[in-house]
């Protein structure tokens, strides 16, 4: 189940009485509490990595808010910096991002635009304008 049909799922526990709604936002079927938005995999905490993330969660907790709800792509541009950049690395990651925005704007790209796993051989850090081609749709 996803975690919005968590937040509406009345079901009581075993002692007859409902559980608290905090306890049923945070819990899933597995027993694992509910991950945040941004992505919380495996990656090597290095200060590039950490700087950049830090950078794009003050932007999501300060002006996302007044920015507004924009983004036409799933999911959103901040968040698919933030495990484009824990991914790959402040340099690629941050091109990534910097390119995601540049086609979320009008005339641009809309629709699902996941942060690929693995980047292929042909993509180095001194060819970042390669990077514009990884959320283009194939014609």
């Amino acid at each position: 189940m996803c975690q919005f049909c968590l937040m509406q799922d009345d079901d009581e526990d075993e002692g007859g009485a409902a559980a608290p709604r905090s306890a049923r936002r945070n819990a899933e079927p597995s027993g694992r509490k509910a991950q945040s938005r941004n992505y919380s995999g495996p990656f090597r905490k290095t200060p590039d990595r950490l700087f950049g993330m830090g950078f794009i969660r003050l932007y999501q907790l300060t002006l996302s808010g007044f920015v507004g709800n924009s983004c036409r792509h799933i999911p959103t541009c901040s968040e698919y910096g933030y495990e484009a950049i824990a991914r790959h690395g402040l340099w690629a990651g941050g091109w990534m991002t910097l390119f995601r925005v540049a086609r979320c704007g009008p005339g641009g790209t809309s629709g699902l635009d996941p942060v690929p796993g693995q980047l292929e051989r042909r993509y180095h850090w001194w060819t970042p304008w390669r990077y514009f081609r990884l959320g283009q749709k194939a014609a």
